[in-house]
């Protein structure tokens, strides 16, 4: 005669059910680890160190030696051991090389492994002013920048700006004002014509040049000034005379180098200047 099979007791249950549980989650692929937390953006290792930058600097095995500081308006700061350090106009690399240069001179660190970081980038800051789709101030954070860099970083010139462009600054402590053909400069005059830029510099775009025709044609009103354009270039960008209008009798009104208007007769293929306008008279047949 067979036995009636025993029920598993309420313990041994808990012990089948919490053996099944631990190997589903064994079976289971194990879950990604979580992404570490991106690193802060560092500046260029070849930009300049100017005032108002914040560093952070570290020594390797020499924990006393680790700083985070803002470069004074004299392109300084001060250090542990060495005193006041010169960090203005200094690339990173320099700067690390002139501290470790310092302590292994000092006798301080025998091989000193020197490493420098900028958090805050403020100094050496040039801006943009005038015609530009976004005028303000920007840092110049790599050595060597160039004009045609910062008119990128401002967007570019706006639709109603000019294509020549003033920069302003100082070089070896005299007054710079250069005037850059930017159509030229992109079309490849080379680096000669693309100017590095300098703490301090003012770059300006001016308004576009302007001509005015109004009268008998189509679209009267203020036009763009092409480089060369003519009378007849003109009253065609103005969408031509209308049927009342005729090139007989036209006038052309410009100011001259003394502040006057004077009046002239132009001819079809007379060139404009910025601020001329043409007027169009009225047929009479």
């Amino acid at each position: 005669m067979s036995l009636p099979a025993r029920r598993p007791s309420r313990r041994a249950a808990l012990v089948l059910l919490l053996g099944a549980g631990a190997a589903a989650r064994a079976a289971a692929p194990a879950e990604p680890a979580a992404a570490p937390p991106p690193a802060a953006a560092a500046a260029p290792r070849d930009y300049v160190l100017g005032a108002g930058d914040v560093v952070r600097i570290g020594v390797y095995q020499n924990p006393d030696l680790s700083l985070e500081a803002r470069i004074s308006e004299g392109g300084s700061i001060s250090y542990p051991l060495l005193g006041s350090v010169a960090l203005g106009g200094l690339t990173a690399q320099q700067a690390e090389e002139a501290i470790a240069t310092g302590l292994k001179q000092g006798r301080y660190v025998r091989e000193p492994q020197v490493s420098l970081l900028v958090l805050q980038v403020r100094g050496n800051q040039v801006s943009v002013l005038g015609y530009v789709n976004r005028p303000g101030r920007y840092p110049i954070d790599v050595n060597g920048m160039r004009l045609s860099d910062l008119l990128a970083l401002a967007g570019g010139i706006a639709p109603n700006g000019a294509d020549l462009v003033t920069l302003t600054g100082t070089r070896n402590g005299q007054p710079l004002r250069e005037t850059i053909d930017v159509p030229a400069l992109l079309g490849g005059r080379g680096a000669s014509a693309d100017p590095v830029l300098q703490h301090g510099d003012v770059l300006f775009v001016d308004r576009m040049p302007t001509v005015y025709v109004y009268g008998e044609v189509q679209r009267p009103g203020a036009l763009r000034l092409e480089r060369g354009m003519t009378v007849m270039q003109g009253l065609a960008a103005a969408g031509g005379l209308n049927q009342r209008g005729t090139v007989r009798g036209m006038r052309l009104h410009r100011r001259g180098p003394d502040g006057k208007v004077k009046e002239y007769e132009p001819a079809l293929d007379n060139t404009l200047r910025d601020g001329d306008v043409v007027y169009v008279r009225e047929s009479l047949f």
